[in-house]
């Protein structure tokens, strides 16, 4: 029944099988698991040691707030740092370090410059180390070397670089921009001024035609015709007196050759009256709007004393004696050549009053050539405001923008000195290079790992191979699929006691075999963890 079972369930795990596979087997699996693994871990103590030195800069942000000092570099780290790694692994500044250090002596003079540059840049690790929010901010140089002090060194070589490379380009930016703003004010300004003196000229080309005059060029005008006003009715008034005195004039030349010239004198009385009525009211005029002391009033009054003395005149000369009389004993009295007869009073006023009217006139000319003057520059404003107009929206526009380009390079200056107190964002060293203790690579320890998969993997194929080539049979199992009939009875197997003791040798040597394959692994992996 139970070999019914086996033939039904040919699939069926054997344990017994496989037991006796690993007892035929052990050495064949065992030495090809120590050689497999034997190599992978001497090649890992053989391969030359990396050490690796790093060390963390972290990126401080500005120690004065951007609302008081805005920066004027870029504020993109990550293009800025990959800007300074190019600088810091140019091909002059690593020879440097190599010539400085000695570095990739060991190839001897096979190695040319470039090959130590290449080889520098592949031994230098740049890593980024973000935030929360994927900012930058703070960053990892490594170095991996044969030495792990000149490793130390080249790392610490790379960090003062980076810190005084990140100086050197925010200042230099910052003075570059500083600079250029300075350029473009000082183009400004001279833009500016030339706009400025364009408009001085045309405000000296064009004096009392600016739209800002207009409102006194009208109280000028306005005033100018008022007084062209009065200077007409002054000149209107003086020409009626001129009249009334050659009007006088002509009646004392007729008395003084008439004999009735008592009663001519006295003729001429009423108008002398008539002309001091009139002076008095325009004297009284004339005290309704001004003092005493102007000029119009003061000739007036002068006039009006005149006046009087001719009228007094006049009426001592008809109440002498000899006016009724005998014209001889009047006749001194009319002396043209006396300087105080009437007939000079009168001719000295009419001299005057000439030369009143001619000043007159020349004034009212005078005045309509203001007049003309100021009334084609009131025509002119709508002109010189648009020519006006159009010069100043130019200097406002250069004035907006001198004064933004102003403002721009003040905050620049400000923040180029905040650069150069180095003040603004800068690296620190929060970790120091390291000293490293173990290498880097080799790492022994996966390298044990390693060899011990491939020994696994090995002897698994060695001890399968044998198996699979031997031709023997030891299973029952195994006999009976060779046999065409089936088994009618089995012989127990005879047993000696050298077999049995050969046996214990056998099963002995195996478990020395796994035990010393095991220390061995044992040993080296601890070897490799302690000192890789």
């Amino acid at each position: 029944m139970a070999e019914d079972l086996d033939e039904k369930n040919p699939e069926q795990f054997d344990l017994s099988h496989y037991l006796g596979l690993v007892r035929r087997r052990h050495l064949q699996f065992l030495i090809p698991l120590l050689a497999g693994w034997l190599v992978v871990w001497a090649a890992s103590w053989v391969m030359p040691s990396r050490y690796r030195s790093g060390t963390l800069i972290l990126v401080e942000q500005p120690t004065m707030p951007k609302d008081y000092v805005t920066p004027n570099v870029n504020d993109d780290l990550q293009d800025r740092l990959r800007s300074i790694t190019q600088q810091i692994l140019s091909r002059t500044r690593l020879l440097h370090i190599i010539d400085q250090l000695n570095l990739y002596s060991d190839g001897g003079n096979r190695l040319t410059p470039d090959d130590k540059v290449e080889r520098m840049r592949k031994d230098i690790e740049i890593e980024l180390v973000r935030d929360g929010e994927g900012r930058v901010n703070a960053f990892n140089v490594y170095y991996s070397s044969r030495n792990p002090h000149i490793a130390q060194q080249v790392t610490s070589e790379l960090t003062n670089l980076f810190i005084s490379e990140n100086l050197e380009v925010r200042q230099q930016q910052s003075e570059d921009t500083t600079s250029f703003l300075e350029g473009q004010l000082e183009t400004a300004r001279k833009t500016l001024a030339s706009q400025e003196e364009k408009i001085r000229i045309f405000k000296a080309e064009h004096p009392g035609e600016l739209p800002t005059q207009v409102s006194s060029n009208l109280q000028i005008l306005a005033g100018m015709q008022s007084q062209l006003q009065t200077e007409e009715d002054e000149l209107n008034t003086a020409k009626q007196q001129r009249v009334y005195l050659e009007t006088l004039i002509n009646q004392y030349r007729s008395l003084q050759g008439s004999p009735k010239s008592a009663t001519a004198t006295s003729a001429g009385l009423p108008e002398l009256d008539a002309e001091l009525d009139r002076l008095r009211a325009q004297l009284a005029d004339l005290s309704s709007h001004y003092t005493d002391k102007h000029p119009d009033v003061r000739k007036v009054k002068e006039q009006i004393a005149k006046t009087e003395r001719m009228r007094d005149q006049l009426s001592a000369s008809v109440n002498t004696p000899g006016a009724t009389g005998d014209p001889d004993t009047a006749a001194p009295n009319t002396d043209p050549k006396d300087a105080s007869s009437p007939t000079v009073q009168l001719q000295s006023q009419l001299q005057a009053n000439k030369v009143e009217i001619a000043n007159r006139e020349r004034s009212i000319a005078d005045l309509k050539n203001k007049v003309s003057d100021y009334q084609a520059r009131l025509n002119q404003e709508p002109v010189r405001e648009q020519q006006l107009s159009d010069l100043t929206r130019g200097y406002d526009q250069s004035k907006a923008n001198y004064d933004e380009l102003l403002k721009k390079k003040n905050e620049s200056a400000m923040a180029t000195s905040m650069e150069l107190l180095q003040q603004g964002e800068r690296f620190r060293i929060i970790d120091p290079p390291s000293l490293p203790l173990k290498p880097d690579f080799p790492n022994r320890m996966k390298f044990c790992l390693l060899g011990l998969a491939i020994g696994l993997a090995l002897g698994a194929i060695v001890a399968g191979s044998f198996e699979k080539i031997d031709d023997r049979v030891y299973d029952e199992k195994e006999l009976k699929k060779l046999l065409p009939v089936a088994v009618m009875a089995e012989i127990p197997t005879l047993t000696m006691a050298s077999d049995e003791q050969d046996e214990r040798r056998r099963m002995l040597l195996r478990w020395a075999a796994a035990i010393f394959v095991s220390l061995t692994i044992l040993l080296g992996s601890a070897l490799s963890y302690l000192r890789g």
